[in-house]
C-alpha cells in the first residue's frame, strides 16, 4: 500500500514546516490529490487519519481536495491560534 508511504511523507512535510513543538497544535493538513494519478484518495485519507490521530500529532485531520491531473501536494497546514507562545 503506497498510500501509507505517501501519508508518512506528508506527515514529515508537516513536521518540517511547523517543527516538533508545533505538531500538537496542528489542526488540519490540506492535501491536493490528482484523480488521474496513481493515488487512491480514500486509502490516503484513511492512512492520514490514522497517523494524524496519534502522537506527536493527536488532533490534526486531513482535508483532501480532489483535482484533475496527477499531482499530489500539501496545500496548507492550519495551526491552532490559541497555542501558548514562549
Amino acid at each position: 500500500m503506497h498510500e501509507l508511504s505517501l501519508a508518512m511523507e506528508i506527515c514529515r512535510i508537516a513536521e518540517a514546516h511547523v517543527g516538533p513543538e508545533g505538531l500538537p497544535w496542528l489542526l488540519e493538513v490540506g492535501v491536493e490529490v490528482g484523480v488521474d494519478g496513481s493515488v487512491e484518495p480514500d486509502s490516503l485519507e484513511f492512512c492520514l487519519e490514522a497517523l494524524l490521530s496519534r502522537p506527536p500529532f493527536g488532533r490534526a485531520r486531513p482535508v483532501l481536495d480532489a483535482r484533475v491531473g496527477g499531482e499530489l501536494r500539501v496545500t496548507y497546514l492550519e495551526i491552532d491560534d490559541d497555542r501558548p507562545t514562549h
